[in-house]
């Protein structure tokens, strides 16, 4: 059996090696890999390309395998896992304490702030760009959070379209 997976490592020094380590413990072999470092995401990371053959239970075991480990699985055999989501926050952020905010957010199964930029205007109002991975699916969810945060903070979003 065949499987593609593209996976999100650091790009720090011994990231890919950690994260072939796991193929051959299981018994599954490397057939190609791919390793991008020219595609930096916001957060320091970059996405490897992986297709490992293997008999369906050893595969199965490197997929928890990598997930144990921590690295993020944004695609296997071509079926995203992950999607990006992008929402700005005006108003004062800072004062309606931005913890809490980042904190209701990735309370929600599945989803994790991956970057929290915000602009500050002395005493005026701020804005916020957030970037949140969430798994598949949970797009409106994550959505409706931020929609109930935003009213309970009087502050105005804009979600991607």
């Amino acid at each position: 059996m065949r499987m593609d997976l593209v996976l999100e490592l650091l790009d720090s020094p011994g990231q890919l090696v950690k994260a072939l380590e796991p193929i051959s413990a299981f018994g599954a072999n490397l057939v190609t890999v791919i390793h991008k470092r020219d595609y930096k995401n916001d957060n320091g990371k970059v996405p490897v390309q992986l297709t490992l053959e293997g008999e369906h239970e050893d595969l199965k075991n490197v997929v928890n395998k990598f997930e144990e480990l921590g690295f993020t699985i944004i695609e296997m055999d071509g079926i995203v896992k992950k999607e990006k989501i992008t929402t700005i926050f005006f108003g004062h952020i800072v004062d309606q304490d931005l913890r809490d905010t980042m904190d209701r957010i990735n309370a929600l199964d599945g989803v994790v702030i991956v970057a929290f930029d915000i602009k500050l205007n002395g005493e005026e109002k701020s804005t916020a760009l957030i970037n949140i991975e969430a798994d598949i699916g949970l797009k409106q969810t994550v959505f409706n959070r931020i929609a109930e945060i935003a009213e309970e903070k009087d502050l105005l979003v804009i979600n991607e379209v």
